[in-house]
């Protein structure tokens, strides 16, 4: 009686802890997919003509806050 008993106790508290691992909200829901979604989506608007030329006014304007800055991406590095 007590042999069926602590199978009982055992097996119902992992099926427990499978029911609570299985009920959790960050269960589906995975940071890297959409990462990757984000990224295909980027992709899929810089294939129209428009889209590069978005993405390419960006840069520009993301290079002459840089170079404003004094922090500009294509300077020389100083020796020293």
């Amino acid at each position: 009686m007590i042999d069926k008993f602590a199978l009982l106790l055992g097996h119902g508290l992992m099926a427990l802890a499978f029911l609570r691992l299985l009920l959790r909200d960050g269960l589906d829901a995975d940071p890297l997919i959409s990462a990757i979604e984000a990224e295909t989506e980027t992709n899929r608007a810089a294939r129209s003509a428009a889209g590069r030329s978005a993405a390419r006014r960006a840069r520009a304007a993301g290079d002459e806050a840089e170079a404003e800055a004094g922090m500009g991406a294509r300077e020389a590095p100083r020796a020293g």
